[in-house]
């Protein structure tokens, strides 16, 4: 392996433990995404063939189509509210808000004075969706977070393969308890260590007491302490936030490492070249949907993403888009299948939603 440059995201990061001492796998995993200078998200568009991974968005304009007659529905389920706010978390080039925006034109009451917003950490690609949805005729803004500023009103939010990037924190059972595991650094390079005491985490403890030496628990206070907010604002001024992504329900991950590397569309090891790869855990629906309950929001799955889309009218959508371009008909099959298929797409991502208590089920769910 070739030394890293001194001015490398991975020699600053040496740096840093050898100035204040180890850090966590979720602080690791923070400054290999955001850092300003060197960070993956802040530095490059990853989305689409010539990048580094597909998203769904990316594979077919149905995805997003799908999405955006769910706001709608749900919306007009609520009395059709004429103050509101669209919200996208991560939105990659922009292309999945342009077919939720296309999709949405079925009401035009929905889109009347609608206020779009999309929450956005790197230049790059805020530039990149800027160009995308210029002429989507939609008052578009961008924040770097989700904060208060965008909770004031009733609010459809969707999340696209967004929680799997949020920071996690990995425990590994031993004969001493649960340690954390954290990152040091040897000689410049970046590897694993255990704490040398467990963690005094109580819930830990108790609910994960089974485990074998060596099981590895993963948790992300960031993306629980989100979705809590988001349920929050949901519960309290109307709405719907939808999100999907790839992960597990109550049975499955409890102790195993789902932290990953990606580049080029393929595995990388997870701690080589910090801010070259895309990193991403599954995400702990089960973690999701108990904070969402507790911001008082009424939750709905996860359910696999194949049934989801499939209830939505993914299948009908496809025939339509088939017939009016029958060229394209290997395509579209192509693209449904992947994006609904149990041995695609279709079982591993899940779909998951949270709106008011008294609000009506939403389609898909």
């Amino acid at each position: 392996m070739n030394a890293p440059s001194s001015d490398s995201l991975q020699q600053r990061i040496a740096a840093l433990i050898a100035a204040q001492g180890p850090i966590s796998v979720a602080q690791y995993m923070t400054l290999a995404l955001h850092d300003a200078a060197g960070g993956y998200y802040a530095t490059r568009q990853p989305f689409g063939a010539a990048g580094d991974f597909t998203t769904a968005p990316e594979i077919s304009q149905m995805f997003g189509e799908m999405l955006g007659l769910w706001c709608v529905q749900v919306w007009h389920d609520q009395g059709q509210p004429r103050q509101k706010r669209l919200v996208e978390l991560g939105p990659g080039r922009g292309t999945m808000m342009a077919d939720v925006l296309r999709a949405a034109k079925v009401a035009p009451e929905f889109l009347l004075g609608l206020d779009v917003v999309l929450v956005e950490s790197s230049p790059v690609l805020q530039k990149v969706q800027a160009e995308k949805l210029k002429d989507s005729g939609a008052a578009i803004r961008w924040t770097t977070h989700f904060d208060d500023s965008i909770t004031d009103r009733p609010l459809f939010l969707l999340a696209n393969e967004f929680f799997d990037a949020m920071p996690v924190r990995q425990y590994v059972k031993t004969e001493r308890g649960w340690c954390e595991r954290l990152v040091v650094a040897k000689n410049g390079e970046l590897e694993f260590a255990l704490a040398p005491m467990p963690t005094p985490h109580a819930a830990i403890a108790a609910t994960r007491a089974a485990a074998p030496d060596g099981g590895v628990y993963e948790t992300a206070p960031a993306s629980t302490a989100l979705a809590e907010a988001i349920a929050r604002a949901v519960a309290s001024n109307g709405g719907g936030a939808l999100l999907v992504d790839y992960g597990y329900g109550e049975n499955l991950g409890a102790y195993g490492e789902t932290l990953q590397a990606v580049g080029g569309h393929r595995f990388s090891d997870v701690l080589a070249d910090p801010g070259e790869n895309d990193l991403s855990a599954h995400v702990d629906f089960a973690a999701i949907g108990d904070a969402a309950r507790h911001g008082g929001a009424a939750v709905y799955g996860p359910r696999a993403q194949g049934e989801f889309l499939a209830d939505l009218g993914i299948t009908g959508r496809a025939e339509q888009l088939m017939k009016s371009n029958p060229a394209s008909a290997q395509t579209l099959f192509a693209a449904v299948e992947r994006l609904i298929g149990p041995d695609q797409m279709g079982n591993l991502f899940k779909a998951m939603a949270f709106l008011p208590p008294s609000a009506a089920k939403p389609p898909g769910f």
